[in-house]
């Protein structure tokens, strides 16, 4: 394939990309955003400061902490940690999406580049479209949508600063809750193995009991012990449930 040729190839998957931008996830990620420029409002951030923490901090619930810890008077450094902290999450979608667009001659610097850009919507969406682009496509594939995603929710939030304050309250609320609630739907749907499945279950039963027992290390506990706990189901339990029937 010459030159001129694998050019024409990455822009068409590029732009393939940024057709995501009219899928269910994008648009429901972009009216979540109208609820944060309100957020945003309500918290005493200026639009210049929302817009750039879209840009930069990217992850939503990121955003959220951020703001809260600045609303709560901390000091720089607890910020930083707080949002470091939220978003180690991050790491394992980067690591299971970063093999899928690894083609063999794209460059390290552009999939650190563009590990910035993943978050829940954005692995979602990847994760089950990725399958149907060729490799060689895949990296501009998730650019175009990627980057799209962020640059229009970017403008979303400086646009609709201040508008969504004549709003009534529940619609604003609404707005920003459907962002979890699809979030939980995706992740459900998308789960290819079973103890994805078994730690979510885990997870949505142990996350509200243990906010009420040990709040402030709920998520933390229900992190690493629902997860842990779902390995070792997951491991001795239903894989052996299995090997038994395919002895059988």
């Amino acid at each position: 394939m010459s030159l001129s040729q694998t050019e024409e190839s990455q822009t068409h998957w590029f732009l393939m990309g940024m057709r995501g931008l009219f899928s269910l996830p994008a648009m429901i990620l972009m009216v979540s955003f109208i609820g944060f420029s309100a957020f945003a409002l309500e918290s005493g951030v200026s639009r210049e400061e929302a817009m750039f923490m879209t840009a930069i901090v990217w992850a939503l619930p990121a955003k959220l902490i951020l703001i809260g810890m600045m609303s709560s008077g901390a000091n720089l450094l607890a910020c930083f940690l707080a949002v470091c902290l939220s978003s180690i999450r991050m790491m394992p979608m980067v690591a299971s999406l970063v093999p899928e667009m690894r083609g063999r001659r794209t460059p390290t610097w552009l999939l650190l580049f563009l590990s910035h850009f993943v978050a829940i919507t954005a692995w979602v969406y990847a994760m089950g479209n990725l399958k149907t682009v060729p490799r060689e496509g895949r990296v501009a594939f998730f650019a175009g949508f990627s980057l799209t995603l962020v640059a229009i929710n970017t403008l979303l939030v400086g646009l609709c600063y201040g508008l969504v304050s004549t709003f009534p309250p529940l619609v604003a609320a609404t707005l920003f809750f459907l962002t979890p609630v699809y979030f939980v739907a995706s992740i459900w749907a998308t789960a290819q193995h079973s103890v994805v499945k078994v730690a979510f279950i885990i997870g949505i039963v142990s996350g509200p009991l243990l906010a009420l027992v040990a709040p402030g290390f709920d998520i933390l506990i229900a992190g690493l012990g629902g997860g842990t706990l779902a390995y070792l189901l997951d491991r001795h339990v239903i894989r052996a449930r299995r090997g038994k029937r395919v002895e059988a």
